[in-house]
């Protein structure tokens, strides 16, 4: 239980506004601090994935191309669930439960899945326990885990894979594992790892990303025309 002596100081009005404007500065230094960060995410190098990669999904074998779903961008959850588990992973199944509606993703060309190395079946039954709808694929018996360095020696690894698709080259832009996750959840976070970033005019991009004006894009999930 909370005792008295262990709360914060009972102050006025006046004082705890005060204190709140200075603890907004720091908090806009922050914003400002990680909006650098995203700019220069934006700018890195992209490595060629080379390797043709199948996956099992609910419509059968899938290659790393078709989980774009013909967009131009495609963010990978490397979910850690190992062929011999019973159940997912339970910090990937809270990073699960916070992902966005794909819906936001994909008015900004960006599909987002899930990979495990567990076999299908077993991500059916648990994606079914947990009522997720997210597109999840089992990466068993493929080298897909291990070349991307979130299936190791040492076990599993959580992390998000970021690729970008041009015609039907594909690379790989950004990796986070980690707490690196922990900043995920919403459209914003997700969209912050791509390279194209959220495509609002107010960004640091590279000259002729897409952008349009923040707040005009952004619709209800069952409003987008795509």
């Amino acid at each position: 239980m909370t005792t008295q002596q262990s709360l914060p100081k009972a102050v006025s009005a006046e004082e705890w506004q005060a204190a709140l404007d200075r603890l907004l500065v720091k908090e806009k230094e922050l914003t400002r601090a990680r909006d650098a960060v995203n700019a220069e995410r934006r700018r890195l190098p992209m490595m060629k994935v080379e390797k043709d990669y199948t996956v099992q999904g609910v419509n059968g074998a899938a290659t790393l191309l078709d989980l774009f779903a013909g967009r131009r961008q495609l963010i990978v959850y490397h979910f850690m669930f190992a062929p011999d588990w019973n159940a997912g992973c339970d910090g990937c199944s809270w990073v699960a439960d916070a992902m966005t509606h794909p819906a936001h993703l994909n008015a900004r060309d960006t599909s987002l899945v899930m990979v495990s190395r567990a076999p299908l079946e077993k991500i059916r039954q648990y994606q079914s326990r947990m009522g997720w709808t997210i597109p999840w694929y089992s990466s068993y018996e493929s080298d897909f885990n291990y070349d991307f360095g979130v299936t190791t020696d040492n076990g599993e690894r959580h992390g998000a894979s970021v690729f970008h698709r041009d015609g039907n080259d594909i690379y790989r832009t950004y990796f986070t594992g980690a707490r690196g996750v922990e900043y995920l959840g919403t459209h914003w976070t997700y969209l912050d790892l791509t390279p194209f970033g959220r495509q609002e005019t107010w960004e640091d991009s590279p000259e002729g990303w897409p952008q349009t004006a923040p707040y005009e894009w952004n619709r209800r999930h069952d409003e987008y025309d795509i």
